[in-house]
């Protein structure tokens, strides 16, 4: 049965994209000369026969993908960095089962108060798989969910203070007045789902560019990659 998948969009520097296709073509690379192993040829073989070859190949091709061994698409990259960016934090579904998603969170988008506009010129459209965008999405809620409600009574006690787009640098922040300092503290707890595909995307093209270095095909001196 085909994994259920969600659409989403990452909004990322500039330069990933290029970043990221470099990467992914360099896996696509690897995946020919895998699939060019004497293994997966069909020449000579009777159509039934090559067809199990064939499926053979798919499901194999697809095992790789999904045990983030073959990183050859953008969706492969971005699932398997988003999955050691949750990892990382423990938010992952081995580390923590978290609460139910309530239609709030899911009509914001994953776009929390607090959240960050500035700096982010290009988009990355991915198909991710269902489970992993639930995971993000219920993560990022439950663990900014407290700093929300007090960004909103912030907001409703300093209606007309602006904050920046962009989080502050040190130095600003240090000369911020209070009521903004006080923002930015809270801003700084939530988390976004475009903080945790940002994040996710760099350990996708590293992962990628590891793999690339260093599980490049060497093949028996009898076998013909060509």
């Amino acid at each position: 049965m085909a994994q259920a998948t969600t659409a989403a969009t990452a909004w990322v520097i500039a330069g990933t994209r290029s970043r990221m296709t470099a990467a992914v073509d360099m896996e696509k690379r690897r995946r020919l000369i895998v699939s060019s192993h004497s293994s997966w040829q069909t020449r000579g073989l009777s159509r039934e026969d090559a067809a199990a070859v064939r499926d053979r190949w798919r499901l194999e091709v697809e095992r790789l993908r999904g045990s983030a061994q073959l990183l050859d698409t953008i969706d492969a990259l971005a699932a398997c960095g988003i999955g050691q960016e949750l990892a990382e934090r423990g938010w992952d579904k081995a580390a923590k089962e978290w609460p139910e998603v309530p239609s709030e969170a899911r009509s914001l988008g994953g776009r929390w108060p607090g959240s960050r506009t500035g700096g982010f010129p290009e988009s990355i459209p991915l198909r991710l798989p269902s489970e992993l965008a639930e995971q993000v999405l219920a993560a990022c809620w439950h663990t900014s969910v407290e700093s929300i409600r007090k960004i909103r009574k912030w907001r409703d006690m300093y209606p007309d203070l602006v904050p920046s787009a962009a989080a502050p640098s040190a130095d600003e922040l240090e000369g911020l007045p209070d009521p903004l300092a006080e923002y930015e503290q809270l801003a700084a707890k939530v988390t976004t789902v475009g903080v945790i595909y940002r994040a996710g995307i760099r350990r996708g093209i590293a992962a990628a560019e590891l793999l690339a270095a260093t599980r490049f095909p060497k093949f028996d001196a009898g076998d013909d990659p060509c």
